[in-house]
């Protein structure tokens, strides 16, 4: 069993690094493209509301869909009044509490109240509001569900890496250069 938990820690993993990795690029997209809009728009009087969109579109895609990317690095933001103090085993166990409790429940509350207005975006195909804006405004709102899914399975690899810990698998440590892959690559 212990195996088996390891293997879905270890493909959640892989899946959030591809897609973090993967939506990184966006963010040099998103500064190209504003980068652009600018020089059209001050240069050369030319604007393009589909453009101006379009950055706006990668920096949301970049948050959301790199949203389990980032869990899985630590990078959120934590309120540490006494988790650095804890042992590890304690620090495990407020892991899967803190997951369980706070974050999988507030996931399902915004996939559950975001259904409508994901759903009736998607009932007519919603474009952008502006006159030649970006198509598909559908697309980006599918995204807060993406939101949820990525950080959803992410912290549920949480859990599961904290229960191989407290099973005794010492590499799954909170804390331990290996308890979040590639740790080390992103200076945390």
């Amino acid at each position: 069993m212990l195996n088996g938990l390891s293997a879905f820690v270890a493909i959640v993993d892989a899946i959030n690094e591809w897609i973090g990795r993967f939506v990184a690029w966006l963010t040099l997209g998103c500064v190209l493209t504003c980068f652009l809009v600018v020089i059209l728009r001050y240069g050369f009087s030319i604007g393009f509301p589909w453009m101006q969109e379009l950055y706006v579109w990668q920096h949301a895609i970049v948050f959301m869909v790199g949203a389990g990317f980032t869990l899985l690095h630590g990078g959120h933001v934590n309120v540490d009044i006494a988790y650095s103090r804890f042992t590890p085993r304690t620090k495990a166990w407020v892991d899967i509490l803190g997951t369980l409790l706070f974050l999988l429940p507030w996931m399902a509350v915004l996939a559950w109240t975001s259904s409508q207005f994901v759903l009736a975006s998607w009932a007519i195909l919603e474009p952008s509001s502006q006159s030649n804006g970006m198509p598909g405004l559908y697309l980006l709102k599918t995204m807060i569900w993406v939101f949820c899914g990525v950080i959803s399975i992410q912290g549920i690899a949480l859990i599961m890496r904290r229960v191989l810990y407290l099973n005794g698998r010492e590499e799954h440590s909170p804390g331990s250069a290996s308890a979040t892959p590639h740790q080390s690559e992103i200076g945390a």
